[in-house]
């Protein structure tokens, strides 16, 4: 069980580590990839309910304050802008805890990936309906959205790499996070059963012995 919490907790903090910028270089990586969609999803697999929602988001708000106020120095930029700024990324994470929450450590490989990778796609979904709704250069209709969700804004990135690298990135991550912990399930001792549990069944009771007759018989 120490295993267990210890684990994800660890690679959380790694992972904190690794966002401080030309620590690890960025060379041809995908747009968006980035571990974070898997260590909300698995945070939520397999640490306790309290910390699955307290450690990933205080780890991932924390650098993103420090990141943003200490390294990139913003002019004028508030903590409302950045709540503001931020919210719809948040609300993403919460929602891909919730899911891992919802599924449990305890099922299949395969279909603990594939609620990574739905993770990842909800992400990218929830984040950029953020954008269409806030950014005054969509138009609010459904063409508005799709134009969010695809090529996004002029001068920039098409927002369809930023989604290549978010489902590319939730694959990986949670696939190596995922079979990370099944081995360190195997690896662990069986739990001890209970000794109601444990004891052997008993075998067949021997038939109890006739009493002893008499050296008189009885008249």
């Amino acid at each position: 069980m120490k295993n267990r919490i210890l684990w994800p907790v660890v690679l959380i903090l790694v992972f904190a580590l690794s966002r401080w910028p030309g620590l690890i270089p960025h060379g041809d990586r995908p747009l968006n990839f980035s571990a974070a969609y898997a260590l909300a999803f698995c945070a939520g697999l397999y640490l306790p309910r309290r910390l699955a929602w307290t450690v990933p988001l205080g780890v991932m708000a924390a650098t993103d304050l420090l990141l943003t106020f200490l390294y990139y120095h913003p002019h004028g930029y508030s903590l409302l802008q950045f709540a503001r700024d931020q919210a719809p990324n948040y609300a993403a994470y919460a929602l891909i805890i919730g899911l891992g929450v919802l599924l449990g450590g305890k099922r299949p490989w395969g279909t603990l990936l594939c609620g990574g990778i739905f993770g990842a796609i909800l992400f990218y979904l929830v984040t950029n309906t953020g954008s269409w709704i806030t950014s005054p250069f969509y138009a609010k209709t459904f063409a508005g959205w799709i134009q969010a969700l695809t090529t996004g804004l002029p001068g920039y990135p098409p927002t369809w790499t930023f989604f290549r690298g978010t489902l590319l990135s939730g694959g990986v991550f949670s696939a190596l996070f995922i079979g990370a912990m099944k081995l360190v399930e195997a690896a662990e001792p069986a739990p001890a059963h209970e000794e109601a549990e444990a004891a052997e069944e008993p075998g067949e009771e021997a038939a109890p012995l006739a009493p002893a007759e008499d050296g008189a018989s009885k008249n």
